[in-house]
C-alpha cells in the first residue's frame, strides 16, 4: 500500500516557503529535439539565448527578439546593441520545419559570405528584405515568406540554388520528433476522415429509413384503396355490342310541287252610265199652281 504523506509534507512544505518568501523553484520542460537544436545553431545565431529564441518563436509562431554583441568596454565584459525583434512570417512550424527553415537561412546568408549574421540578417534571411554587403545591396524574399506563401520546402530549396537532401541531415533525435510530428497530423488527417465518414454513413444510413419508410406508406396507401373499375369506354363497347343495330331511317318522299296558279282574266270594265236627262215639266203642273 502507498502512503499518501510524503506527497503531502512535501506541498505544506511548498506552501510554508511560499509563505516564508523563500524562493519556489519551477521546473521547465525543454523536449529533447529544441535542446538539439539550439545546440546545432547557437553558434549561427550568435549564442545559445539567440538560438533558443529562435526555435521557440518558430515554433510556437509568436514574437522572436535577438540580441548581438558590439565591442568590449575595459574588463567590464561586453556590450549590447538594441534588440532586433520580428514575428515569423508563418505559423506554428514543426521541429522537423524549424531545422528546414534555420538551414535554408543559413544557406542564404553563407552564400552572401556571411557566417556571423547580425539579428538585422537573421530577420532578412527568414522573413525576406534587402541584405547590404562589400558587395552591394542584395534582395532577398525570406524562405519563411515563401513558405507561407504556400510553396513547399523543395520548391523553396530549388528556387534559391540548393539541395534540401544534402542541406539538411536530421539526427537520428530530430527524425524521430519529426516522425511523430507526422504521425501525430496523421492521426489527426485519420480522425477527420473517420469522422467525415460517419457522418457520410450516417448521412446514407438517415437517407435509407427516409425512403423505406416513404415506400412503407405508399403501400399501406395503395393496400386502402378500392380497386379502380374498368374504363368506361370498355362498358359502352360492350353495351354497344349487344343492342341490334337500328333500321336505316326511310328517306321521305319528295315534295310534289305545287301547279302555278291560274291568272285571272282581267275585269271587264263597266260602260259608262247614261245620264238621265232632266225632267220635264208638265204643263198641268204650273196651271194647277197658279
Amino acid at each position: 500500500m502507498v502512503t499518501k504523506k510524503p506527497v503531502k509534507a512535501l506541498i505544506t512544505m511548498s506552501i510554508l516557503m511560499a509563505f516564508a518568501g523563500g524562493p519556489v523553484f519551477a521546473v521547465e520542460t525543454v523536449s529533447k529535439p529544441a535542446t538539439t537544436l539550439v545546440s546545432n545553431y547557437s553558434s549561427f545565431a550568435g549564442s545559445d539565448a539567440n538560438a533558443s529564441a529562435l526555435v521557440n518563436g518558430l515554433r510556437t509562431g509568436k514574437s522572436i527578439t535577438l540580441t548581438s554583441a558590439s565591442g568590449t568596454t575595459g574588463t567590464t565584459g561586453t556590450t549590447t546593441t538594441a534588440p532586433t525583434t520580428f514575428t515569423p512570417a508563418t505559423s506554428k512550424l514543426g521541429y522537423g520545419n524549424v531545422k528546414i527553415a534555420l538551414s535554408l537561412a543559413q544557406a542564404e546568408l553563407t552564400k552572401l559570405g556571411i557566417t556571423n549574421p547580425t539579428p538585422a540578417q537573421l530577420q532578412t534571411a527568414l522573413n525576406g528584405g534587402t541584405i547590404t554587403t562589400a558587395t552591394g545591396t542584395t534582395p532577398l524574399p525570406g524562405v519563411l515568406q515563401m513558405r507561407s506563401d504556400g510553396q513547399g520546402w523543395g520548391a523553396i530549396a530549388k528556387s534559391r540554388g540548393f539541395n534540401l537532401g544534402e542541406m539538411v541531415s536530421a539526427s537520428k533525435t530530430e527524425k524521430s520528433a519529426f516522425a511523430s510530428e507526422r504521425k501525430a497530423d496523421a492521426d489527426a488527417d485519420k480522425g477527420k476522415s473517420v469522422a467525415k465518414a460517419e457522418k457520410t454513413n450516417a448521412g446514407r444510413q438517415e437517407a435509407v429509413e427516409r425512403q423505406a419508410k416513404v415506400e412503407r406508406l405508399d403501400k399501406s396507401e395503395r393496400s386502402e384503396k378500392v380497386q379502380r373499375p374498368e374504363k368506361i369506354e370498355r362498358l359502352e363497347k360492350a353495351e354497344r355490342s349487344e343492342r341490334a343495330e337500328r333500321p336505316e331511317r326511310v328517306a321521305r318522299p319528295e315534295r310534289v310541287e305545287r301547279p302555278e296558279r291560274v291568272e285571272r282574266p282581267e275585269r271587264v270594265e263597266r260602260p259608262e252610265r247614261v245620264e238621265r236627262p232632266e225632267r220635264v215639266e208638265r204643263p198641268s203642273d204650273n196651271i194647277r199652281g197658279e
